[in-house]
């Protein structure tokens, strides 16, 4: 099936060639040895490089146009406030006139320090209290002031905003689109519902994407990398994607980790309505993000299924599921 562009854009990486790369580091007074190695990474572009005088860095390059400067300005003043507060966050590095964010060749890009270490091992009951702990200590920093710069995440950009996209750019095929249609709305309905269920809830400034694969774990404990995504929301975002499995399950990592996070911030049990809520949301606005992305030729090459009829039919199911999951009462710790 061939889909409609989700949205007019040009491919923004084109340019940023080695050279490109290297001629950044120059400009804030950085020497390269020339070595790149490309990271995993879409929505922007990371290189670890190789530096003459020092251990390699890892410079980020952030895609065009998706923030303004002052958004990432706010997230980084915000990482290095909590690295300040010697808490394990790969913060940016100060580098020409102690800025941190620079610009060259149209490309604003920023450079870390390299931490290694490994994935954590979730399901285990020391790990979830450990980065219970860490979570609470970045809240409790976060709930100081609010963002200016930097959205919320809500029903309306995340859920709706998401619907309206994928519905203009034609992405499912026309046997599945009544059925999809349906479902997000009663799925988008059921959002509401756990809102609604929940009442008025604090918002925060948040890391906003804390998987797995955004922490780095040594034997030191954990390191919280990629703050890309951090944004104002309720507390129980940087907490649900810890919690996998059946329900008892989830009500066991939920207790361990709120054993850590009671420790140095406040934690509202009426957040609890929303775990299916945000997860819900999160799948919508991931499908958008693929349609989104689309002409960037990182994300065919990497997830040639999305443009499937089967993919819209796991969409469905998928979304089916949390409808039913929504309407559960919610995790009890």
């Amino acid at each position: 099936m061939a889909a409609m562009p989700a949205e007019a854009s040009t491919t923004p990486y084109s340019s940023l060639t080695p050279d490109t790369v290297l001629d950044a580091l120059e400009s804030v007074a950085l020497t390269p040895d020339g070595r790149l190695l490309a990271l995993n990474s879409f929505e922007n572009r990371v290189y670890q490089v190789g530096m003459d005088d020092g251990p390699p860095l890892v410079v980020k390059f952030y895609r065009p146009g998706r923030w303004p400067a002052a958004a990432i300005q706010e997230e980084h003043d915000f990482t290095l406030d909590l690295a300040g507060r010697e808490l394990p966050v790969v913060a940016p590095l100060k580098l020409r006139d102690g800025a941190t964010l620079h610009g060259h060749a149209g490309f604003l890009f920023a450079a870390y320090p390299r931490r290694g270490g490994r994935m954590p091992e979730f399901d285990s009951a020391d790990t979830l209290e450990w980065m219970g702990r860490f979570i609470g200590r970045i809240h409790a920093v976060g709930a100081l002031q609010a963002y200016r710069h930097r959205p919320t995440l809500d029903i309306a950009s995340f859920g709706e905003r998401s619907r309206d996209l994928i519905l203009a750019g034609r992405w499912l095929p026309a046997d599945l689109l009544p059925a999809w249609q349906s479902v997000v709305e009663q799925a988008l309905e059921g959002v509401r519902h756990c809102y609604a269920r929940a009442g008025k809830i604090a918002h925060l400034r948040l890391h906003g994407d804390c998987h797995a694969g955004n922490v780095l774990w040594t034997d030191e404990g954990p390191h919280f990398v990629d703050f890309d995504d951090s944004r104002m929301g309720p507390a129980v975002q940087d907490l649900w994607m810890l919690l996998s499995g059946d329900r008892a399950s989830m009500t066991r990592q939920l207790s361990d980790v709120l054993a850590g996070y009671e420790d140095f911030a406040e934690f509202d049990r009426r957040e609890l309505h929303l775990i299916e809520a945000l997860r819900t949301l999160r799948l919508i606005h991931h499908a958008a993000w693929l349609a989104r992305r689309w002409d960037d030729p990182a994300f065919p090459a990497a997830f040639p299924w999305f443009d499937t009829p089967h993919y819209w039919q796991e969409r469905i199911l998928e979304l089916r599921e949390q409808i039913a999951l929504m309407q559960e009462e919610p995790l009890y710790v």
